[in-house]
């Protein structure tokens, strides 16, 4: 079955009687070249597993069983199983499991699913749910390589850019420090069906063995993070201490105590920066 082919596609929808949801961020990949590509970025191969997020009529899953020794494909749209049964029935290697990603025990779905097996992550991310999809894949610290995942291009942009760039954000920084993130190849509107209003990009992010700062606190490390992007037009300064509801003489005296400008912007901060104030506001005795 050709899942690339927009006829065959619309044919198998309206045989389901499948109408496309706006609400669950739908567009169904349909370009033959973006799938192959995908699934060789994430190193699909034997002894390979391969967790994948929102199969839709599993375009990219076909790529993905046809390489990797298996496949566990987490679908939240019910009304797309007897699609998936259809369109992957020649793969053995697939099991599609009914349920929304953010909410299922991830790590004991790899353990059953994976057992023995490298893991990684391959998905075409509806963009409504990108980033928390994401973080969740990151801070859960699954027994995943890697992270190969297509999102809105400006998404794309904004989770690989580097700290220290103005590109970066607070999820920007988080990505960082959880893995190692790479831009790969953009993705036009036209590749989808239907057409979403914007264009897309594949990235990857490997996941580092250990994170690239050490600080005393993680959880404290992530509020810092957070606090100083939250009014990131303001000097760290005053974010870091509204957002954590600190005395702005306390921030001040960390500050000064790091040798850092009271006009330094988020964005002006390294990880390494980030961890040194987050050690100075809570120490750990």
């Amino acid at each position: 079955m050709d899942l690339s082919n927009i006829s065959t596609i619309r044919e198998v929808l309206t045989r389901h009687g499948f109408t496309f949801s706006k609400k669950l961020g739908q567009n169904f990949l349909i370009n033959p070249t973006v799938c192959p590509r995908m699934a060789e970025a994430c190193r699909a191969a034997a002894g390979v597993g391969v967790l994948e997020v929102g199969p839709g009529i599993g375009v990219l899953t076909t790529e993905l069983a046809a390489r990797a020794e298996k496949v566990c494909a987490v679908e939240l749209d019910s009304r797309l199983l007897p699609v998936l049964s259809e369109t992957l029935a020649a793969h053995e290697n697939v099991h599609v499991v009914q349920g929304d990603v953010l909410k299922l025990d991830l790590p004991a779905l790899l353990a059953q699913e994976f057992p023995r097996l490298k893991i990684a992550v391959c998905a075409n991310l509806p963009y409504y749910i990108t980033s928390p999809v994401i973080m969740k894949l990151l801070e859960s610290r699954l027994p995943v390589e890697s992270l190969t995942v297509m999102v809105q291009k400006e998404a794309a942009e904004r989770l690989c850019a580097a700290p220290g760039t103005r590109a970066c954000g607070a999820v920007s920084a988080a990505v960082w420090y959880y893995a190692e993130p790479e831009l790969l190849f953009p993705v036009g509107r036209g590749s989808f069906l239907p057409s979403p209003n914007v264009d897309s990009a594949v990235i990857r992010l490997r996941i580092r063995e250990q994170p690239p700062v050490r600080t005393a606190d993680e959880a404290s490390f992530f509020r810092v993070v957070r606090a100083a992007f939250c009014q990131r037009r303001k000097a760290a300064v005053n974010a870091v201490s509204a957002g954590l509801s600190l005395p702005k003489a306390t921030v001040q005296a960390a500050f000064q105590a790091l040798c850092l400008p009271e006009t330094m912007r988020a964005e002006q901060f390294s990880l390494e920066q980030f961890a040194a104030l987050t050690d100075r506001l809570y120490p750990v005795h």
